[in-house]
């Protein structure tokens, strides 16, 4: 009897120590955090956003960046970025202290299998944030999310049940057009840490929405309810709660919740935007509540740049406010402004600043305007801003953007390209285009020219204009016209060099009003240098598609009457537009109808490997050269690929014609003595539908870096 109580009590306790070693060991062995039957990856805790690493929930800061779908000769639609240029992506993206990296949309298998491959190798794990696409056109179509019997909301939720499937590595997406498709097989479910859901919301649509169905006022699944939402707001919840659920169905699994939101639809009231539309509508996630099953949690997210709209310039309570560098900026205080107006952790899922020749924007208090700042300055803002965030409580800031996006547009420059061809060429003086943190500078290992003071690149140029004081060369990629100019004028007291410009097709001025002054061809353009310090591009009057536009068409400029006539002969510099007038709705102020002057030409080296180097340097002087480089898009090329320049102002069109090339002619006048300039022969290139680029890190990338390296906790803030 005695025998067998001791053999049942070590069976006991051999039964005992194998529960406990398998308890011990499901814990070590855990990978998430698991509540009601359901894990995740990632969760909220009040004003905290918490990974499980190590075992456990712990803060964790988001720092990383958002990467787009394209790169140069691509739109997004074609999906052509290869694994292996998302593995060398992702190894620099790691080595810049970032942990995050935010997608808009479905990707192909090679990003997932690229994120699955990097992340069984590094020790620590490059997360994701998991953006779902809302068609635009479709919106535009409606401009109400339950329109044709709720057609948005189930292609929405669509994509997002097939995102949960390619997280499991368990989809095969059939081809359609502009999306990714394929087998999707490897199983990145633990490295997706949230849910951002939906596009910037078009105030329109969510006016429409809410008008048109004022009866879907609540909303209540097993995972989320609303709490005095709009119906906007209901087809928010609507959409998440069905995201939730088929993951929790189908997988046990769930991660954190959030959907893009932006100033122009954030909860707050801005009293002194001068635009209705930007303080029209609002949007708020606080109206959207969890139930327990959404274990994962959710957050607020928002794109927030500090120089749009227009209330960051005039809104009272930021433009005076003081931070802690003794500095006027409106960026933090509308940040504080916004994160206290959340109970819930708030993310910047986009901030960001272009290193772009043109700019859309001036933030007048700041100085971090949308553009015509240099790679260096990029950087030193960027990491302002990124301060900024942290110090104001937020759990995390997502840079715009990774790389450069050839194929962007931006509203003050887009009615002077060609949409179909930008992809194929670089254009400087579109600000979109150059958020990146990688570029993507056309030549195999280097830019053909650098204004750097050695012309021994332009050795095997040929020379397209001579006389006996000046000599001329010229070349070209898919940014900048280059010119070479050798005199020994050039250093001479009271001269100065006029460079004239003719495409041969739009009629041009034979003369120079005012400047005595005469051309040997219709001259479209000129270059002006007239110290070793100030030089200018100038467009002839009748071809300035700036005042045609704003001027003729839409009557912005003060003082504008009529189009001059063909050959008037005036020059003007050329300009872009950054606002039309405004009028201030509580004080009644009105301020004028802006702009900044494109063709003022800087003088600087372009040479990124050179201590010196100024992005964006227009002009340099060399010993008897001087070097220039001119964007296309100055020239009026709407697409220099395909050599197609601006022909014809038709109402608000261009009209496209193809060129030969451009002539060129030079001279050097001596005070205000007659000048005649002649011409030489055509500069004339091929058209091209493969430009030969390589990539470069920014300078703005290694100040992120040390900035991202000091971030080591973001937790909640008093």
């Amino acid at each position: 009897m005695k025998k067998k109580l001791v053999v049942s009590m070590m069976i006991g306790v051999f039964v005992l120590v194998i529960a406990s070693l398998a308890f011990l060991f499901s814990v070590l062995s855990r990978t998430s955090f698991s509540r009601y039957g359901i894990s995740t990856i990632a969760t909220t805790h009040k004003k905290e956003f918490r990974v499980f690493q190590d075992r456990r929930l712990k803060p964790l800061f988001i720092k990383g960046v958002n990467m787009g779908a394209a790169k140069p000769m691509t739109f997004p639609g074609e999906l052509a970025i290869t694994k292996e240029e998302y593995l060398r992506w992702f190894i620099q993206i790691s080595q810049m202290s970032a942990n995050t990296i935010r997608v808009y949309t479905t990707m192909t298998p090679a990003f997932y299998e690229a994120l699955y491959e990097f992340n069984q190798s590094s020790s620590t794990p490059l997360y994701i944030m998991q953006g779902v696409w809302l068609n635009e056109e479709h919106i535009k179509d409606t401009h109400d999310a339950f329109a044709n019997d709720g057609f948005l909301i189930e292609s929405f939720v669509q994509d997002a049940i097939d995102l949960v499937n390619i997280f499991h590595g368990n989809a095969s997406i059939d081809p359609s057009p502009g999306k990714a498709s394929g087998v999707y097989t490897k199983n990145v479910s633990h490295y997706i840490i949230g849910w951002i859901l939906g596009v910037e919301w078009d105030p329109e649509f969510v006016y429409k929405t809410i008008l048109n169905n004022p009866e879907k006022t609540s909303f209540e699944s097993n995972v989320l309810k609303t709490n005095n939402a709009t119906p906007f707001e209901v087809f928010l919840a609507q959409v998440g709660s069905r995201v939730l659920e088929y993951e929790i169905d189908h997988y046990q699994m769930t991660r954190p919740i959030s959907f893009v939101n932006w100033l122009t639809t954030d909860a707050l009231t801005h009293s002194h935007e001068p635009d209705w539309k930007e303080d029209f509508m609002s949007v708020d996630v606080e109206n959207i509540q969890l139930k327990p099953r959404a274990i994962g949690g959710m957050f607020a997210s928002y794109h927030i740049y500090p120089y749009y709209p227009e209330f960051m310039n005039h809104q009272p309570e930021y433009t005076s406010y003081i931070d802690q560098r003794g500095n006027v900026n409106p960026y933090k205080a509308y940040l504080l402004d916004l994160y206290h107006s959340h109970t819930i952790p708030v993310l910047v899922a986009e901030f960001g600043i272009p290193s772009s020749r043109g700019k859309a924007h001036d933030a007048i208090h700041s100085g971090l305007n949308q553009g015509n700042v240099t790679e260096q300055e990029q950087g030193i803002m960027l990491v302002q801003m990124l301060e900024d965030i942290v110090d104001s409580g937020y759990m995390g800031a997502l840079v715009f953007a990774w790389q450069d996006e050839w194929f962007k547009r931006t509203w003050n420059t887009m009615d002077y390209d060609l949409d179909w061809r930008r992809p194929f060429w670089s254009n400087i003086e579109t600000n979109e285009q150059y958020f990146g943190l990688l570029a993507f500078d056309p030549g195999l290992h280097k830019m053909i020219i650098h204004l750097d003071q050695d012309d021994s690149e332009w050795e095997d140029i040929a020379t397209i204009f001579e006389s006996s004081k000046v000599s001329l060369k010229v070349t070209h990629d898919a940014r900048f016209l280059y010119m070479k100019l050798d005199t020994t004028q050039i250093n001479h007291d009271n001269s100065s060099i006029v460079i004239a410009i003719s495409n041969g097709v739009v009629p041009g001025n034979t003369f120079w009003d005012n400047q005595s002054v005469t051309f040997g061809n219709d001259t479209n353009f000129m270059i002006h240098i007239e110290s070793n310090s100030k030089a200018s591009f100038y467009v002839d009057r009748y071809y300035d598609s700036f005042e045609y536009l704003y001027g003729e068409v839409l009557q912005m400029i003060p003082g504008y009457s009529t189009r001059i006539q063909p050959r008037s002969g005036q020059f003007q510099i050329s300009r872009h537009v950054l606002s039309s007038q405004l009028i201030i709705p509580v004080t009644g102020e009105i301020i004028p109808f802006s702009t900044y002057e494109s063709g003022s030409l800087r003088f600087g080296v372009s040479d990124p490997t050179s201590p010196l180097y100024d992005s964006l340097s227009d002009i340099l002087f060399g010993d008897g050269f001087v070097e220039i480089r001119i964007p296309w898009l100055l020239l009026n090329v709407m697409d220099p690929s395909t050599k197609q320049i601006m022909s014809e102002f038709v109402g608000t069109s261009f009209v496209p014609t193809t060129i030969e090339g451009f002539s060129f002619g030079v001279g050097v006048q001596q005070g205000s003595q007659p000048l005649h300039i002649s011409f030489g022969s055509v500069y004339s290139w091929n058209s091209w539908d493969e430009v030969i680029y390589h990539e470069r890190l920014k300078p703005a990338y290694y100040l992120l870096k040390a900035a991202f390296e000091a971030i080591t906790y973001g937790g909640e803030h008093d």
